[in-house]
């Protein structure tokens, strides 16, 4: 496992994290993320790995966001899922970029990593970014939300509703 470093492969036109041909995993600290790698590896995975502390993925992954959504929002997701990745680095979260090679299967992936720790995993493929584990363990709700003006709630709640039958 080497220390990521980002470049421009791992960024769409607009400059956004969007590495094409990964998973992106967050986990709730360096030896989780240690464990996973090496699951990987008895599991036969076939692609690189990365390692990003929290501190790389808020100083260069959410650096990526910059003004991406301004004067108006991304028609993609991608940078929705920055900012679940910043929420997640700002309580101390570390990250994984696992290459993925032709014989690799997601399904694998996930069976190696979620033991070990895994809150999330985001593939990264041409135009789709596949949620591989979209709960954290400890239950608690994620949503593309999160960092979004969205997540800050309604001071006006809708009404509810009810049926008569």
């Amino acid at each position: 496992m080497k220390p990521l470093v980002l470049d421009s492969s791992m960024t769409n036109m607009g400059g956004t994290f969007y590495p094409t041909g990964h998973v992106f995993a967050l986990f709730p600290d360096e030896d989780c993320v240690r464990q996973a790698a090496t699951a990987l590896q008895v599991a036969g995975h076939q692609g690189d790995t990365a390692y990003a502390s929290p501190e790389v993925i808020l100083q260069e992954i959410v650096h990526t966001l910059g003004t991406a959504d301004a004067p108006l929002p991304s028609v993609g997701a991608e940078g929705d899922m920055v900012r679940r990745i910043a929420d997640l680095a700002g309580k101390g979260h570390h990250g994984l970029l696992i290459a993925m090679a032709d014989k690799d299967h997601t399904d694998t992936l996930v069976d190696a990593i979620a033991p070990e720790g895994a809150v999330t995993a985001f593939y990264y493929r041409t135009f789709i970014i596949e949620d591989l584990i979209s709960q954290p363990v400890d239950g608690s709700p994620q949503s593309v939300v999160v960092g979004t003006h969205a997540a800050e709630g309604d001071d006006h709640p809708t009404e509810s509703v009810t049926e008569d039958r």
